[in-house]
């Protein structure tokens, strides 16, 4: 195993739904310390600085960001110093201590305009605070000096913490009808398969003398294409035979079927992109690696 693995790994954001699964799948490649906000403050830089220089690890992979996308719009100082600044400090450092990093970035970065899958010499051009502050913190991490991989994923979901599917099963427990929006398309993600892939990326890295000839931005998302509404009914069709239901003591379904609504029926804060698939040609033919499309991702996180 390469010296910088056996280093060690910091996780940063262990709690999150995909901080969850990287500790679990990280935890063969060496020891991992898993940090999250209750001993490190992103929007702290000398808590950042004092954390990595106390652990010095060989791979620092940071799951923690500012998700709260419309809360951003109003709230553009926090999500600028989490997802901006704090990405590029963490490369300061490893670039100090001969570390790498592994970064999570979003299919937000775009605008939504195009027509086919976004590859990653695509010119980002982020349509709220979000996608801009998380461009920024790609930039910055890439700018430090540090081997790195960006790794840019869409709609991420896991069977825990807090996203779409289990808003969807809530919701569906709670109201007779759901209305959802039926014209944004993307690439429904199970945090797990990220997870393992990450995982995979690192051991391949481990054989290779120079790990920062592979630095760069990769996309990493399900293969396939859906809607938030076609997404929504895939999870109410498959959740009552699945194993995960039969683990829930919740109330049944009240909801079986979804309305697709449009963008404009439903206004938000934050302006979505409308198109956000990713082209993820350039991590197969790099790594060998190819996420398996949301339906059957799906299937397998509801099991």
């Amino acid at each position: 195993m390469s010296r910088t693995l056996d280093r060690g790994i910091l996780l940063i954001g262990w709690s999150g739904q995909l901080g969850y699964e990287l500790e679990r799948h990280l935890g063969v490649l060496g020891a991992v310390t898993a940090v999250d906000q209750d001993r490190i403050d992103l929007s702290r830089p000398e808590e950042i600085r004092t954390m990595i220089r106390s652990v010095r690890p060989g791979w620092i992979v940071n799951a923690a960001a500012y998700t709260a996308v419309d809360v951003a719009e109003s709230q553009p100082g926090l999500s600028q110093a989490i997802n901006a600044v704090a990405p590029g400090v963490i490369g300061e450092e490893a670039q100090r201590i001969g570390a790498g990093v592994v970064h999570y970035s979003t299919d937000y970065v775009f605008d939504g305009n195009a027509s086919e899958p976004y590859l990653e010499t695509a010119i980002p051009q982020p349509v709220n605070v979000y996608g801009q502050t998380k461009l920024e913190g790609e930039q910055r991490l890439a700018a430090s000096g540090a081997p790195f991989l960006i790794l840019r994923t869409s709609w991420l979901y896991a069977t825990r913490g807090k996203n779409f599917l289990l808003t969807i099963l809530r919701l569906a427990q709670e109201r007779p009808e759901l209305r959802i929006v039926g014209d944004q398309i993307g690439a429904p993600t199970w945090a797990r398969m990220v997870a393992a892939a990450t995982a995979a990326m690192l051991a391949q890295l481990a054989a290779h003398a120079d790990p920062a000839r592979f630095s760069g931005v990769y996309h990493i998302t399900a293969a396939g294409q859906t809607t938030w509404a076609g997404f929504a009914q895939a999870i109410l069709d498959q959740y009552p035979a699945s194993e995960f239901s039969r683990g829930q003591k919740d109330p049944p379904l009240r909801t079986k079927q979804i309305q697709a609504i449009s963008t404009s029926d439903y206004p938000t804060p934050a302006k979505r992109p409308a198109y956000s698939l990713l082209n993820n040609r350039k991590l197969r033919e790099t790594f060998g690696l190819a996420l398996p499309d949301w339906q059957e991702q799906l299937r397998l996180a509801l099991g």
